[in-house]
């Protein structure tokens, strides 16, 4: 709001001098540069005497240009007043820093919608370490984020303009959770067009929305019922597996997550046994399954050689697995 008064300030001052300058150069076939000093100085009350003598005509003109001067001046002041006051100018620095963050991140990944879900999936990001963007359309959820020191982008995440503002071409992957399916089915169009090679994560309230979004593009769908569902019962009849995972999820000095590395055909360890990884013998590592193809591997033996396109899966200390995945890439 303050900003469009800004913009309305800018330009009643250009009125104000266009509709000067031109009034004393009709009244008073004055030159150009004559009638513009001639309305600066009527306008500022600064008492300087007039260029040239005024006719009847130029000293009623000039009257008019005093009480339009005036009126214009005290509107620009109230307005800057409240500019530097309200704070405004630091906001519009520390967006500009925010949006220069955004521009150099590379395999972020951006959360679509803060709402319960989204708040949850961030304090996820924020815990393990990962970089991430923001997008709401909600002015007030996007204080709170700046806040909180979390780099966001204020709009509609359906819309391409605003997914660019996140730097879509250069992360990693998308979380869709907007309000509705309809909305998260368009995201996904969306975001798939502007980055092809981009991991979408969806969250789906419908079971037959699960179909549409895997064809529209999405990697993953999550069904939050489903998944509610599923937790009630393993509540239910394995309760101290369930305690296990609550506690390591829940846990803030040492923060403990299932990742997974994937090997692709330029790895070190194409073709070596498992063993010579190191990750077996390292502490606070350990490793649960080998994915290859479409089956898992669980308790995978030491010599169970990689190949390319496996994945393996562990247990590890959030704060050493980017350095482990640095080391076995």
């Amino acid at each position: 709001m303050l900003q469009k008064r800004i913009w309305l300030a800018f330009l009643l001052a250009t009125g104000v001098l266009l509709f000067g300058t031109v009034g004393y150069m009709s009244l008073e076939k004055w030159d150009f540069l004559d009638s513009l000093y001639m309305t600066v100085i009527t306008i500022a009350t600064v008492g300087f005497k007039e260029v040239r003598p005024l006719s009847s005509q130029g000293i009623i003109f000039t009257i008019m240009l005093i009480l339009i001067g005036m009126g214009f001046l005290l509107f620009s002041i109230s307005t800057f007043t409240a500019f530097l006051v309200e704070g405004e100018l630091n906001v519009m620095l520390r967006r500009r820093k925010v949006v220069k963050r955004i521009s150099e991140l590379k395999g972020h990944y951006i959360v679509c919608g803060v709402g319960k879900i989204g708040m949850h999936i961030i304090d996820e990001l924020n815990k393990t370490g990962r970089y991430f963007v923001a997008i709401d359309k909600n002015e007030e959820v996007c204080n709170e984020l700046a806040d909180k020191k979390i780099l966001y982008v204020y709009g509609d995440a359906t819309y391409s303009s605003v997914l660019k503002a996140a730097n879509i071409e250069n992360a990693k992957g998308i979380f869709c959770s907007l309000h509705n399916d309809a909305e998260n089915l368009l995201l996904i169009l969306t975001a798939k067009g502007l980055n092809p090679n981009l991991r979408i994560i969806v969250k789906a309230e419908e079971d037959e929305s699960y179909e549409k979004m895997k064809n529209a593009g999405a990697d993953g769908v999550i069904l939050p019922k489903f998944i509610g569902g599923l937790r009630m019962a393993s509540e239910m009849i394995r309760p101290k597996t369930v305690t296990f995972l609550d506690e390591m999820l829940k846990r803030t000095d040492e923060i403990y997550r299932f990742e997974d590395i994937y090997f692709d055909d330029k790895s070190k360890f194409i073709g070596k046994p498992l063993k010579e990884t190191g990750l077996l013998n390292k502490r606070g590592i350990s490793v649960v399954a080998i994915r290859k193809s479409d089956r898992y591997i669980f308790n995978p033996d030491p010599e169970e050689r990689i190949q390319a396109g496996d994945a393996l899966i562990f247990i590890g200390e959030t704060k050493n697995v980017r350095e482990i995945k640095e080391i076995i890439k």
